[in-house]
Parts: structure tokens; sequence; C-alpha cells
């Protein structure tokens, strides 16, 4: 198992006169570690910082299991959300001392209450789900098969993988894979879980990189570096067209092209 990564977007981690503020934390857990959350102190550490004065120093944990995660509301009044943010509106309500709530999202956005306008909050990418073999299904029980490459085609970064493989699918020849800005172009309007942002989109991109499709490209994760960054797209491409995880009939997930020289334009970027 790949394990779970937790993120804390910039300026999500509360508000400091009225403003949000905090910096991009991302963690990586594996099975059987412990993240803890909230306000913390210099006696009660904490992974993620949340400074808002409704949270307790030690708001929660999150805890990784082999295909799943909990989480553990240590708060004694406050219910936390749990969202779906790629769903129609599904969430989970974790009570007051609630210990170890499975969480059942691929992608969740932990909600904390707090007593000003700017919402608290985090997102965790689960591990990758287990599927039994459908050749195997109604034969002798023996070791589950694990799916090499997880993906779930419902998910926003499968849009976002289809997206990237739109142009050579529909034309055959070497064309550049899509930028970020085009990509939010393409699909941004299509979603019905809320406005896809540039930087939601780099997200899954990385997300697709490290976890999902395991590409470790020497220094492909350095900040600034742009054509190590698109040297990445063009792996994730490559390897999703190679092994088939992106296919023609995928085509049909994304949006009509817009006007009748559309192909040829999305072909052409």
């Amino acid at each position: 198992m790949s394990g779970v990564i937790v993120h804390l977007p910039q300026g999500s981690g509360g508000a400091v006169g009225g403003r949000p503020h905090g910096d991009t934390v991302t963690l990586r857990l594996g099975p059987g570690e412990v993240a803890r959350f909230g306000r913390g102190s210099t006696t009660v550490p904490v992974e993620l910082r949340l400074d808002d004065p409704a949270i307790s120093r030690l708001a929660g944990e999150i805890r990784v299991s082999d295909d799943h995660w909990q989480l553990t509301n240590h708060s004694t009044t406050h219910s936390y959300l749990v969202e779906n943010p790629e769903g129609a509106g599904e969430y989970l309500r974790v009570p007051p001392r609630r210990v170890g709530a499975p969480i059942p999202f691929e992608f969740s956005r932990v909600v904390l209450p707090t007593r000003g306008d700017v919402a608290i909050s985090f997102q965790v990418f689960a591990p990758d789900h287990v599927y039994l073999d459908p050749d195997a299904m109604g034969g002798p029980w023996g070791n589950n098969t694990v799916t090499a490459y997880s993906l779930n085609e419902t998910a926003t970064y499968f849009l976002v993988l289809v997206a990237l493989c739109e142009p050579r699918l529909r034309d055959q020849s070497r064309v550049a894979v899509p930028t970020t800005p085009q990509i939010v172009e393409r699909i941004g309007g299509h979603l019905t879980g809320g406005e896809l942002t540039a930087r939601a989109v780099s997200s899954h991109i990385d997300y697709l990189a490290d976890e999902k499709l395991r590409i470790g490209a020497p220094g492909a994760h350095e900040p600034g570096k742009g054509e190590r960054r698109n040297g990445k797209r063009e792996e994730i491409v490559g390897l999703a067209l190679r092994f088939g995880l992106v296919r023609e009939e995928h085509l049909a997930l994304l949006p009509p092209l817009a006007g009748a020289g559309g192909r040829e334009r999305q072909a052409a970027r």
C-alpha cells in the first residue's frame, strides 16, 4: 500500500487578524503511522498546526490502516465533518470523543468548526483500494490479486489524467501534453464538486505521479523546475497509454469539444 497523503493548503491553517495564514504542509503516512492535528503547544506537539481559539490543543488524529484511514476526534464539544469533494454532497460527521472512525472516501476534506469566517480544513488522500480479481470470482479462494495501478474512474484525478492523454488519443502524432491552464479550461466547468483551480490540477498530477502511477524520476518534484514538471507529465501520459489505463472510450468523460474546429485546436496544443 502506498499509504496516505495529508495536505494542508497554504492559508488553511487558521486566521490571524481576520486574514488566512499558514504555510503548506504535506505529510506522507504509511500503515500504522499517526498524525495529530490541533493548535498544539510546547507540551502538546502536533504535525498539523491549526490556529483558532475554537480548536483544541490536541483536536484529533489520523491513523492509517492497510486499506483505509481512521479519524479520532479528541474534542469534547465539537463534531468534525469529513466531506467527499468529488461526490454528490456525501459527508460523514465524526462526533466528539469518537475514536477511530473509518473513512471510506478515496479523497476527503476534513472541516473543523471555528469562531471566524475562515474555514479550517485539510485534505486526505486515502490508500489504494484493493479489489478482487474478476477472473477468479467463483473459483477457489486464495490470495487476492492486487491491482498494479488502482485508479478510480469517477475521481477528479482520473479526469485530469484523461485530459492529459486526450491529444494523443485523438491524434496519434507526437503532440505536446496539455499545460495546467489548458486542463483548467478543458474540464474546470465540468465538475459537480466545485471549481477546479490550477493549484488543484497540480496537486492531482503530483498525486498521480507519486502515489497512483509511482513515477519517481530523480528531481521531478523540485519546486520551480518547469522542464522537469513537464517531463513528469510526459511520463504519466506515456505510462497511462502504454498500459491502457486511459483508452478512447474514456474520452466520453470529458465535456464535448467546443466548436467545429475544437478537435484540430485540441490536437495542436
